[in-house]
């Protein structure tokens, strides 16, 4: 390891033991101190999935979208609207449209996530207004096609990093818990209702290839972020379950089953711990996980439907 990343983990480990009023003993040292090289390695590794999703989505934004007056769904795409209608910088666009979301991210998610895309759509708007990008293309398929999977790209790789750099999952997250819709109803209501819009301010045929950018854009999100749907069901065997599950409750603030069950070789009676958490919860989870028990066997997978709980469901279901 670095020795300099090596003592900054080392200080660090010491500034959060004294902050805790405990005495250094090499016990507590090395606990925390595993912790705190966990938390630094996945913040490096965010950090870098968030920066290469920005340069993607500018590179989308402005080789293909911008200069050839295409628009996208979801804020991003209110921003390109409303840039082209009244000249605006879509650098100060983005940011200010998304403002209110990401105010509303600090009670609807949480504070890390709502700093962390402040952040992001901060160093999306600066990119934007200073990273010369060539016009890659005036041909309208392939800008609606690769324009989309550029963007796309990047909003799937800032997700990875436990961020977003458009509000639009923000305010449908926000929705679904005050009402029987779901987030996939209130994104698709909301870009419906952006591409009736373009269609009205602009032409029929701007809003279509819209329509095909934001489908491009949406399964390259999918992709990137490994086809997980609006919930994920996570099953975690660990030896250390009863932290992991102190972890979901109150660092989370989700709740979880519990269940015995038994190892296949040895037979041991092993504690079996079941959540279900959004997608952008996923990247805390797990690193809460790895700061407790870095050899947790955790099964993630898909969740099609889910009734009872905490999950709302519609009325015609």
């Amino acid at each position: 390891m670095n020795p300099l990343f090596q003592y900054i983990i080392a200080e660090t480990v010491k500034l959060q033991l004294k902050k805790k009023h405990q005495t250094t003993t090499s016990e507590d040292f090395e606990s925390v101190l595993i912790k705190t090289k966990v938390e630094l390695s996945h913040l490096l590794r965010e950090s870098f999935f968030i920066i290469i999703g920005i340069l993607s989505a500018c590179f989308g934004l402005k080789g293909f979208l911008l200069p050839n007056s295409f628009i996208d769904g979801g804020v991003t795409g209110i921003s390109l609207i409303i840039s082209e209608l009244t000249e605006l910088p879509l650098s100060i666009l983005l940011v200010a449209i998304n403002i209110p979301f990401l105010l509303m991210a600090f009670s609807t998610i949480n504070k890390q996530f709502a700093v962390r895309s402040i952040i992001a759509i901060l160093l999306l708007a600066v990119s934007v207004h200073f990273i010369p990008v060539p016009v890659i293309t005036d041909d309208k398929l392939l800008i609606a096609v690769f324009g989309g999977f550029f963007l796309g790209l990047g909003i799937g790789l800032a997700i990875r990093g436990g961020s977003v750099i458009d509000g639009t999952e923000v305010l449908a997250i926000f929705i679904s818990k005050k009402t029987s819709l779901t987030i996939g109803d209130v994104i698709l209501i909301f870009n419906i209702f952006i591409f009736l819009i373009a269609a009205y301010v602009f032409n029929i045929e701007i809003a279509m290839y819209a329509m095909l950018t934001y489908l491009a854009a949406s399964k390259t999100i999918d992709f990137v972020v490994s086809g997980i749907e609006e919930y994920v069901g996570v099953t975690i065997i660990s030896d250390k379950s009863e932290e992991i599950r102190l972890a979901i409750i109150k660092k989370l603030g989700r709740g979880c089953t519990i269940y015995l069950g038994k190892k296949g070789y040895g037979l041991e009676t092993t504690e079996i711990i079941y959540t279900l958490i959004t997608r952008l919860e996923l990247t805390k989870l797990q690193t809460e996980i790895d700061k407790i028990d870095s050899e947790a066997f955790t099964v993630m997978h898909s969740i099609k439907d889910a009734k009872g709980g905490m999950i709302k469901k519609r009325p015609m279901e």
